[in-house]
């Protein structure tokens, strides 16, 4: 199996530094990166690309439209993306055009490097998954694996069926 894995951003990479009493963030080293890495030993092909570097809160029409360029441009016919969650779901609409991959859309409420994070749980998940999807457009969170327009998110975060 070989999984196209490309990264948008989201509080799933985000780093957080205190500087001068205020709390700022950027973006680090993917999450999924270190996760491959460093943590687990993975058994399948994989490929990661790094598209954006955004909160999806200031995601573009032009961002997302990159996004499904990419997915489209695969050779890969499964895809897992990273991405922020307050708008994953306008991201997975787009992707919903394209019918003969498997995309999987997965964040973290948490950056990655917090203790408190559940973006590996969340990848985890999201790349149990791919192994068994059909083509179309998915989004992993909170345990679940969702159709992308089966689901939404509530304001405690937390994802769930419509």
């Amino acid at each position: 199996m070989k999984i196209k894995v490309f990264t948008a951003g989201g509080t799933i990479d985000k780093v957080y530094s205190e500087s001068k009493g205020t709390l700022n963030f950027s973006f680090g080293k993917q999450a999924v990166v270190e996760i491959g890495e460093n943590k687990v030993k993975l058994n399948f092909d994989y490929d990661i690309e790094r598209l954006l570097a955004k909160d999806s809160l200031e995601m573009t029409d032009s961002d997302r439209e990159l996004i499904k360029k990419a997915c489209e441009g695969s050779v890969a016919n499964k895809i897992l993306i990273t991405h922020g969650t307050d708008t994953m779901v306008n991201t997975a609409k787009l992707l919903s055009e394209i019918s003969d991959k498997a995309i999987v859309l997965t964040g973290a409420s948490q950056p990655y490097r917090f203790r408190e994070s559940d973006a590996e749980f969340n990848i985890g998940v999201a790349i149990g998954a791919l192994n068994v999807l059909k083509n179309g457009v998915y989004i992993a969170m909170n345990g679940r694996v969702y159709e992308w327009d089966k689901c939404q998110k509530l304001d405690d975060g937390r994802f769930v069926e419509k």
